[in-house]
């Protein structure tokens, strides 16, 4: 399966760790990596340790899913070494996994053990060279054939289907049907199909991107604990704050062309990042006042004969001089939405309203939201809650009943997912939706929306899942509206782009029908939750 790759710039910091009966598990030696005219990795060196549970964290862009990809091989670094130790087992869940058209859930499930049937296909190709083999030949077919058996009979390989339906109930994947085309799923569902994979695989270590994105809370509880309990290594790259403090023991921050290492969980990171910066700042004062002074002392002193000697001497203290740099401030994002006049009294009123594709998702639903109402929707994965939302906007027809909009309606809509095949650039992607500005404004929105000018000027196919976010929300918060249907908005959002969007959503005039999976982010927007399992057919 392939992925989308972002792109980013990173020094990596080593960090010596002086136990030395710690086992080494993966080893990442002088990596060096471009992407057109943007550098992505310059000389990093990493090494992962047994038992560690590591967070990976940093702003969008930044580059953890690249580094993921390239530990992984699925994207080759331009110079440098990735080394995993000898017969390490490594599962990835990536955040933009493809999966193909045509492939069932259970064909997915089984791809877990692809080793195991490559085996068995190779001791069938054995058994048919034996027929006409000599004797001296016919011993080593035996001999290979031994082994193999071995194998299969080590991972209990005639009793696969058993162990696929086991690990199906547990993620209620069964309730969809193991015959379900995977490309037909939801965020969610898709999650459940790659976390029920890699339990199956058993890997030595685990590597997760965004694990908890599209995952319902029930599930994200599960995860949570199976992480709590997991013996062996993981490195988790998330956004969900709470999440990551359940699970991990150590940081990883990735900012500013460096990577640097934080004993305890994401709330001890803060604290010592913050000490960290204050020292920094203030050191860089004391060294620019010094500068200073020594600039002013030797511009004073070195025409004359009697203190030329003291100027050189501090202009060589000058040029030895290590100077310290503060890196530039990442931009903040702004979301200001646009409002357009207030609409009607009803938002919208189903009327025995039946959603679904081949069959239904509901029983027929009741409801109504009436204007500046702010309602989150809530529920498992896979029960309908955006085909809810595709057929309030019209985008899918309901298999029975109506609903009835109300009037002097502005729409604002951001979907779950952008298209990652996406060429067209930044600038371009904004200038299709508002052709009336002209580039200084295109270029002013975006930035506005926390991106960069080198992240601007990219396709948005390169851009992170983060970066992507905000392109989708740039476009959203620049139209007038007085109503907005958010698909999980938050899913991929850094924690400062997260706190402005939960700010501007707070003071946002208008109706909101939201739907999230992070409770601590959509209670403190809504007024009301609607429960969609109360009118879902599927038991999930």
């Amino acid at each position: 399966m392939l992925c989308k790759n972002s792109v980013f710039m990173i020094q990596w910091q080593q960090t010596i760790v002086p136990q030395e009966d710690v086992m080494s598990i993966l080893n990442v030696s002088n990596l060096s990596h471009g992407f057109g005219d943007r550098a992505i990795f310059q000389n990093v060196s990493f090494r992962l340790l047994k038992g560690e549970h590591i967070g990976l964290i940093g702003a969008n862009g930044e580059g953890k899913s690249t580094f993921m990809n390239i530990v992984t091989g699925k994207l080759q670094p331009d110079e440098g070494k990735v080394e995993w130790s000898k017969n390490v087992r490594v599962g990835y869940l990536d955040q933009h996994a493809v999966l193909e058209k045509g492939m069932t859930i259970e064909d997915v499930l089984k791809s877990a053990f692809g080793f195991l049937f490559d085996a068995e296909a190779h001791m069938n190709e054995v058994c048919e060279k034996m027929g006409d083999a000599d004797d001296e030949q016919l011993q080593v077919y035996m001999d290979e054939l031994a082994e193999i058996q071995e194998l299969l009979d080590m991972h209990d390989f005639y009793n696969l289907d058993s162990k696929v339906d086991e690990v199906a109930r547990a993620f209620d994947l069964d309730a969809i049907g193991l015959n379900q085309d995977v490309t037909e799923l939801s965020g969610g569902q898709r999650t459940k199909v790659l976390l029920a994979k890699l339990l199956l695989e058993k890997p030595d270590i685990l590597l997760l991107d965004e694990p908890t994105n599209y995952l319902d809370e029930n599930h994200i509880f599960w995860l949570k604990r199976y992480l709590q309990e997991y013996e062996n290594a993981f490195v988790l790259i998330s956004h969900d704050i709470p999440f990551l403090n359940s699970v991990v023991n150590l940081i990883y921050h990735m900012e500013n062309q460096e990577l640097n290492r934080y004993v305890g969980d994401y709330d001890k990171f803060q604290e010592v990042y913050a000490v960290k910066k204050m020292q920094l700042e203030a050191a860089y004062k004391r060294q620019q006042q010094e500068i200073s002074e020594l600039k002013d002392f030797v511009q004073r002193n070195k025409a004359r004969v009697s203190t030329r000697n003291m100027a050189m001497s501090r202009q060589k203290k000058l040029d030895k001089m290590e100077i310290i740099e503060l890196a530039a401030e990442k931009p903040k994002p702004e979301f200001n939405f646009k409002e357009a006049r207030a609409s009607g009294k009803v938002i919208f009123e189903t009327d025995d309203l039946v959603i679904g594709y081949d069959e239904p998702l509901t029983k027929p639903i009741n409801v109504r939201m009436e204007r500046g109402e702010k309602i989150a929707l809530v529920g498992a994965n896979g029960i309908g809650k955006t085909t809810l939302l595709k057929s309030i906007l019209g985008l899918i027809q309901p298999l029975s009943g109506k609903v009835h909009l109300g009037d002097y309606q502005y729409i604002g809509y951001f979907e779950q997912e952008g298209d990652y095949k996406n060429t067209t650039t930044c600038i371009e992607e904004l200038w299709q939706e508002y052709p009336g500005l002209d580039q200084r404004e295109i270029r002013a929105a975006l930035a506005k929306c926390g991106l960069t000018t080198k992240h601007i000027e990219s396709q948005v196919r390169v851009l992170s899942g983060g970066e992507q976010a905000k392109v989708r929300l740039c476009k959203l918060v620049n139209r007038e509206t007085n109503i907005l249907l958010l698909d999980e908005p938050t899913n991929h959002l850094d924690q400062d782009a997260k706190n402005e969007l939960l700010r501007a959503l707070k003071t946002y005039k208008g109706s909101i029908l939201l739907i999230c999976h992070e409770p601590e982010f959509y209670n403190e927007v809504v007024s009301k939750v609607w429960d969609c399992s109360q009118w879902s057919k599927r038991i999930i």
